[in-house]
């Protein structure tokens, strides 16, 4: 197969040589190679300025970012060897990690499978397509998961906002055996089942799970508030732990049945409650209730999800934790989690101490906690690091 070129200026490479993997639309010597010239899902061997070539990219030329490497190898296209062959790599890892087969198998870029993203529950394989050059390859993908995992189903969750940038239209699909609406999994030893076709993003957050095993030493026989609980997967293990009493926040009802169903899977559902609507007015519901929690989690969704949104963010999620730690009993633990990439963990630090101390209570910071190993940080792409957990505790100021 014969491919176009995509040309650097001068020193552009400099990044790319020292392990990045995106080129960006005005690091192009759009005179010799027009961004123009491209469609949206091709493939092209990249070359420095002098012509030298460094690998082949994905090209996306109406996005800032037009170019993700894809191999440093240009006799590797994307095709299904090399798909298979990436497929492999990443299940080493995981199968190396866990017991169960229960994992983001495949994380993007981290994989050098940029614009993929398959989660894997047991014999069903969820799968994320979020660039134009993945849904031109969508055959090979569903051949390679095939020939590698022999799964029982395969489902398309293609219906994140990702894919607007790419000129992509978003679409759900099983595309290979049977997938039914809610598919079992295990984490940390407790059972769950997620409703992958209705659920947020694949339908679970697997990101968390070594921060929510951590939570088993804090919860045992205390009470424990989750908020933005969605299905449970802090709540019902905290009470698989052994909490004595764990109530479930969420605005989302079809989310809070999901709580109740996995409560039952795992015979708690005497120790669940479960509170429909909006966290901060039951967050202020619950204090004029005059209830007081062991342990709070307090992981939401993502409050900044642009650069441009950071102020908000920021204030957001101050008010989240102070809210929660006004719940907070005498000597109680909070677990303050976020999934904003823009978010440095070194901000949420500061948060809580400012939240903190605006309480005249002292804090101490238990345990750092970020994604877990199936989803790898790539060491030159700072956005692929985006989860963090801070478990601390609050003391009265004396």
């Amino acid at each position: 197969m014969s491919l176009p070129s995509l040309r650097l200026k001068a020193n552009a490479d400099r990044r790319l040589r020292a392990g990045h993997l995106w080129v960006y639309s005005n690091e192009v010597d759009v005179s010799a190679t027009p961004l123009q010239g491209f469609q949206a899902g091709q493939q092209a061997v990249l070359e420095a300025a002098n012509g030298k070539p460094l690998g082949i990219v994905a090209l996306s030329p109406n996005n800032l970012i037009c170019a993700r490497l894809l191999s440093r190898d240009i006799k590797l296209a994307l095709d299904k060897s090399l798909l298979v062959h990436r497929l492999n790599v990443a299940l080493s890892l995981r199968e190396r990690l866990f017991d169960q087969p229960c994992y983001r198998l495949v994380y993007g870029d981290s994989d050098l499978l940029p614009g993929l993203v398959v989660d894997r529950f047991h014999d069903i394989l969820v799968v994320q397509l979020a660039s134009a050059t993945m849904e031109a390859h969508k055959d090979d993908v569903i051949a390679a998961l095939i020939q590698v995992l022999k799964p029982s189903g395969i489902l398309f969750k293609n219906d994140s906002a990702a894919r607007d940038a790419e000129g992509l239209q978003r679409y759900v699909e099983t595309v290979y055996g049977e997938v039914p609406d809610w598919v079992a999994l295990e984490e940390n030893g407790v059972k769950f089942e997620a409703p992958v076709r209705e659920g947020q993003k694949t339908g679970w957050f697997y990101d968390h799970r070594m921060n929510r095993a951590r939570l088993a030493p804090y919860v045992k026989g205390k009470r424990v508030l989750d908020l933005f609980s969605y299905i449970g997967g802090w709540g019902v293990q905290a009470g698989a732990f052994g909490a004595s009493e764990v109530f479930c926040v969420d605005a989302s009802g079809f989310a809070l049945d999901g709580v109740e169903r996995n409560a039952a899977l795992n015979g708690i559902s005497e120790k669940m409650t479960c509170i429909e609507g909006d966290v901060f007015e039951a967050l202020r519901e619950l204090k004029a209730a005059e209830e007081r929690f062991d342990v709070i989690i307090a992981d939401p969704p993502a409050f900044i999800k642009r650069k441009k949104d950071l102020k908000n963010g920021e204030a957001a999620y101050r008010r989240l934790n102070e809210q929660a730690m006004r719940m907070l009993s005498k000597d109680g633990i909070l677990v303050s989690a976020s999934c904003s990439m823009h978010l440095p963990e070194d901000d949420l630090h500061n948060i809580l101490l400012t939240s903190a101390r605006h309480l005249d209570r002292n804090l101490q910071l238990l345990e750092r906690g970020g994604q877990g190993p199936d989803h790898p940080v790539h060491p030159a792409i700072a956005e692929t690091r985006y989860i963090k957990s801070i478990t601390c505790r609050l003391l009265p100021n004396s």
